[in-house]
């Protein structure tokens, strides 16, 4: 990818409704993301009925339902799917979606999905992890919670199940909703990318979109950012996710410093060339100065323009004769 490529992550903030993320894929699309996703699932087959909900999701759901009751509501059906995936191919954003159990990796595997995004907390999941490496897709793999150990064990799997490693992009991110900013912790997305010698990128939990811009700065290839119709809305992810206006501002800062970070080469651009000769300055006479009249450190000095002689050859003209008259400020 030459450019960092953008994924817009609905995730579950369509709350169940086929029409709100179609709503979320016209905000993508609006914002020039490279890709929409969403999070494919059947709750029963991942959540446990005696598994907790995260402290996030107690602050932000009913805190009389489980965190499997709270997980169904959230659930796209096939057909949700299929809508879906038609609706971006006309909209012309990809579409892409997490899948959190073998049944839906199987499912997404029958649309004929480039890429495939595992989600960190499956970063210990040998079954899972297998069976998308036997795929040998593009993949794109979240590290939260994970330590460099985890994230090698978590490679070799997909790698020697047959995935390509080169086809492999680790994402730093922390699993925290909103994540504090002391826990961002964003050098350690270069140290992964430099551990195992593989392109590296951020999916970012906190509010705000500075973080993702610094992210690019050093280095990501793949940004991930949550988005909603309505930061207050129902359900576990709407208040750690952007607005509409966020993720449009977000995508253009993004390309901004993607064009502002250039190839890296040192040298005259092309804007600032015209300036160069008004900048500089060159050897002018420093009183009025007649012909066969030596140069020295008292009848001339160093001013603009740049149009005459270079000052970096100051000691070359000291101590030379005027050749003709000159005029006090008159370009040597």
């Amino acid at each position: 990818m030459s450019k960092v490529f953008i994924i817009a992550e609905a995730g579950v903030n369509h709350n169940g409704s086929l029409e709100l993320a179609k709503k979320l894929v016209d905000v993508a699309v609006e914002a020039k993301a490279n890709a929409v996703k969403f999070q494919t699932f059947k709750a029963s087959l991942g959540v446990s009925k005696f598994a907790p909900k995260a402290e996030y999701q107690i602050e932000t759901t009913s805190k009389d339902e489980s965190q499997l009751d709270m997980v169904r509501k959230l659930e796209l059906t096939e057909e949700m799917h299929e809508e879906l995936i038609k609706y971006c191919a006309e909209k012309n954003i990809m579409f892409l979606s997490t899948p959190f159990d073998l049944y839906s990796v199987d499912l997404l595997a029958s649309y004929g999905l480039d890429i495939f995004k595992i989600p960190s907390g499956e970063i210990t999941n040998l079954p899972y992890l297998r069976k998308i490496g036997q795929l040998k897709k593009k993949i794109i793999l979240s590290t939260g919670m994970a330590n460099l150990g985890e994230i090698e064990s978590a490679v070799d799997i997909l790698t020697t199940a047959g995935t390509n490693k080169d086809d492999i992009t680790l994402l730093h991110v922390t699993t925290q909703y909103p994540t504090p900013m002391e826990d961002v912790n964003l050098k350690a997305m270069v140290t992964i990318g430099n551990a195992f010698g593989m392109k590296y990128g951020y999916s970012d939990h906190t509010l705000g979109i500075e973080i993702p811009i610094a992210a690019v700065a050093l280095g990501a290839c793949v940004i991930e950012k949550h988005f909603t119709l309505d930061c207050n809305m129902e359900g576990p992810d709407h208040r750690a996710s952007l607005n509409p206006q966020g993720l449009k501002d977000m995508v253009s800062a993004i390309r901004n410093i993607e064009l502002a970070l250039g190839d890296g080469i040192k040298k005259v651009s092309p804007s600032e060339y015209k300036n160069l000769a008004i900048a500089r300055k060159s050897i002018v006479a420093k009183q009025n100065i007649k012909a066969g009249e030596v140069f020295t450190q008292d009848n001339i000095i160093v001013k603009r323009p740049g149009t005459g002689i270079s000052a970096m050859r100051w000691d070359e003209i000291i101590g030379t004769k005027a050749s003709r008259d000159y005029v006090e400020d008159e370009l040597i």
